[in-house]
Formats: C-alpha cells, sequence, structure tokens
C-alpha cells in the first residue's frame, strides 16, 4: 500500500512541478522575442545606443525563467528517487521563491511609486509588458494566484514523499534473488545429481578368470 502510494505522489508532484517549467520555458521564448525585437530595432539608423547594462529586464526575465526550469529539473529529480536530501532543498527553494513572490508582490500593491524604484529602462521592453499587464490585469491575477497554489501543493506533496522514505522494494527483490542463487551452496543434497548403482567391471573379468582356471 505504501509503494502505491508513493507512486501516486511522485506522478502528481512531477505533474504540478511541471508547470513551473512551463512557466520558465514562456518566459524564455518571451525573452528571445524580446531580443530579437532589439536587434531588429538596433539596425534601425534613428536607434539610440546604450549601455548593456539598460538590458536589466530582458536579463532578468531570460534569467528567471532559467531559474525555472533548473528548478523544474530539481522538482523531477527529487521525486524520482524520493532522497530526503533532494526533498528538502526541493521545499527550501520553493519556499524562497514564495516568500520573494509575496515580498514583491506587497511592495507593488503598498507602494504606489515602485515603478520610480526600479532602474530606466531604455529599449522600452518594460514599459510595453507593464502595459499588456495592466490591459489584461484579471488574468495575469488568476495565472498569478494559480502559480502560487502550485508552489504551496509542491511543498505539501514534497513534505509527504519525504516522510513515506525512499522506496526500497527493489533493494529486497534483488536479495530475494540474490538469495535463492545461494540456496543450492547452502544445502548442497538439494541438488545431487543422480547416479546409478552396478556391479563394478572388475567382477566379469575375475569371473572369466576363475573359470579358466
Amino acid at each position: 500500500m505504501a509503494r502505491v502510494a508513493r507512486t501516486c505522489l511522485r506522478s502528481i508532484l512531477k505533474i504540478v512541478n511541471s508547470t513551473l517549467g512551463l512557466v520558465g520555458i514562456a518566459m524564455i521564448l518571451y525573452g528571445f522575442w524580446m531580443v530579437r525585437v532589439l536587434q531588429r530595432d538596433m539596425e534601425s539608423p534613428s536607434f539610440d545606443d546604450f549601455d548593456s547594462t539598460a538590458l536589466w529586464f530582458i536579463y532578468t526575465f531570460l534569467s528567471i525563467g532559467v531559474a525555472l526550469c533548473l528548478i523544474t529539473c530539481l522538482g523531477h529529480i527529487s521525486a524520482d528517487s524520493s532522497n530526503g536530501i533532494c526533498l528538502s532543498c526541493y521545499m527550501v527553494i520553493i519556499f524562497l521563491l514564495l516568500l520573494l513572490e509575496t515580498l514583491v508582490a506587497a511592495d507593488i500593491l503598498l507602494n504606489s511609486d515602485w515603478v520610480k524604484d526600479l532602474p530606466e529602462d531604455p529599449t522600452g521592453r518594460f514599459h510595453d509588458f507593464r502595459e499588456f499587464v495592466e490591459s489584461n490585469f484579471d488574468f495575469f491575477k488568476w495565472i498569478a494566484m494559480f502559480i502560487i497554489l502550485v508552489q504551496g501543493f509542491s511543498i505539501l506533496l514534497a513534505m509527504t514523499l519525504r516522510a513515506l522514505g525512499p522506496n526500497n522494494g527493489s533493494k529486497y527483490d534483488i536479495d530475494e534473488e540474490y538469495t535463492s542463487a545461494r540456496l543450492p551452496l547452502i544445502n548442497p543434497h538439494s541438488q545431487t545429481p543422480p547416479y546409478v548403482v552396478g556391479e563394478p567391471r572388475f567382477s566379469i573379468k575375475n569371473d572369466a578368470w576363475n573359470t579358466n582356471k
């Protein structure tokens, strides 16, 4: 029963954890799109040159996407191995990510001038993204709530899987195979080869020698 429950928890954790991977992939693709648009704008003669540090929004967007993909990989490895250390690291990382998201959301909601706290973006990509989010605020609100619920559910599943411990069924099966293989050595009489009891061959020669005598 514990093995079935462990298998179900592994599958559910992988499915839930894949949501973070999909979000990370979407952010990476959007980041590449912004880089492509920037390269197209740089080819324009009216484009003003600026320092590479001004691309902070694109770099941050791509970095968050890559980080989510790496967290997804860690979650899949932890779910597949059910290792306590991997699951603990995964839970700590997800908790820190939730804490960071809570702090960012609180700063946006409580600080009306939060845009001024950010460095200037001469590419205009941050401005375009903010306008897109504000125009579809209800949609992004539900997406943000869904991501937070997924992260919390991932922590709960990881805690439950860690409490069940790793699956040692395969180890027991291997031990049983080795025991059955060693069994003939422990009890050598169980596989004694058959033999035929008969008269020795030299008795015939002895009878013929007695007759001649």
